[in-house]
């Protein structure tokens, strides 16, 4: 039986420099995330669409949510197995293709773990599980790009 779960998220355009978007130059792309009993997060448009570099953009944002779903499952599933993750750091790549028309999409993200275990003989069966990881994984299961992974294993 399937569970549904809800979100909800309010997006709060802070932009109008004080003509409204009377221009596509005239406002500002920043806006806040919001959730209630949480900090919210400033955010932009990626500088290339005119978006402040200081501030998070949606697609650094997606990124960050496949890193951190794929991160949390990884980590349950070596939890199950027996295996001791002591740290976990991942350098994650997104590549969107902007078209012509000015859309685009994601072609790839690739997740770039450094992955420290309490015993590296248990490096192979540490491995296997990013596959698993991604197959359980909410964010990847509702993109139409392929996620892949690079992981790095020390001692630690």
């Amino acid at each position: 039986m399937s569970k549904d779960h809800h979100y909800k998220v309010a997006v709060k355009w802070t932009g109008n420099l004080g003509t409204g978007t009377s221009n596509y130059k005239s406002y500002s792309r920043n806006h806040l995330i919001q959730v209630e009993g949480k900090p919210p997060i400033e955010s932009s448009s990626d500088p290339a669409f005119r978006g402040d570099p200081n501030r998070y953009n949606p697609e650094e944002m997606m990124v960050a949510a496949l890193s951190s779903c794929h991160m949390l499952w990884y980590l349950h599933f070596c939890a199950e197995a027996g295996i001791i993750v002591t740290s976990y750091i991942d350098y994650a790549e997104g590549t969107m293709v902007e078209d012509q028309s000015g859309s685009g999409r994601f072609t790839e993200v690739i997740l770039k773990p450094s992955i420290s275990l309490a015993n590296m003989q248990m490096m192979d069966q540490a491995n296997a599980l990013h596959a698993k990881a991604n197959q359980f994984c909410f964010i990847a299961n509702s993109c139409n790009f392929p996620v892949k992974h690079q992981a790095i294993y020390s001692i630690g």
